[in-house]
């Protein structure tokens, strides 16, 4: 009887996580495609190799917002309304409160803590040694989900291209041209 019960309760513990795996898998493939204004830094971190910590251009205007709406309250959840250019950058309207939603609005979920904003994550992790391929980042790509969902998939440059090690020239090793002139 013990290990009928312990096989049921994996069974249902593989089928939630499947479940959870395939609902994000969902998200990135069928996500509509919303670029975020960062404001970045970039701390090293020894346990956990090379990241940048993204802060959000809007989460000024949305702490704003909430310190005039909610005086008192410190850390928050909820929506942000934002219209979409041509490009599909979002800027920030309005916190959500049941308003109605233009063609060019959507509804994003934020979480405000310790008074920083962020949209999905705070962090977008790189491979150690790469963190010069992000210095140029000025927005982050996001797919959003019809519950105003965000997952992070990529850094773009002001330009809207996409970055990273595997967007870059190959370098070319001079060593061989550089011993030949001695």
């Amino acid at each position: 009887m013990n290990k009928l019960i312990s096989l049921l309760s994996l069974a249902v513990i593989l089928g939630l996580i499947n479940g959870s795996i395939y609902s994000k898998e969902q998200h990135l493939a069928n996500g509509e495609i919303v670029y975020l204004e960062l404001a970045p830094v970039d701390p090293r971190s020894l346990m956990q190799g090379d990241y940048m910590a993204l802060n959000f251009s809007m989460g000024r205007s949305i702490q704003q917002e909430i310190a005039e709406s909610k005086p008192h309250q410190h850390a928050s959840s909820g929506y942000v309304i934002v219209s979409l250019d041509k490009r599909h950058v979002a800027s920030f309207k309005a916190l959500y409160t049941d308003q109605v939603l233009a063609d060019n609005e959507r509804l994003l979920r934020y979480r405000s803590r310790n008074g920083n904003v962020k949209f999905a994550t705070n962090a977008f992790f790189f491979q150690e040694g790469h963190g010069e391929y992000y210095e140029s980042a000025k927005y982050g790509q996001f797919r959003v989900d019809d519950d105003g969902e965000l997952l992070l998939t990529a850094m773009y440059d002001k330009d809207l291209l996409k970055i990273g090690a595997e967007n870059q020239p190959a370098k070319q090793d001079t060593t061989a041209a550089d011993s030949g002139d001695q």
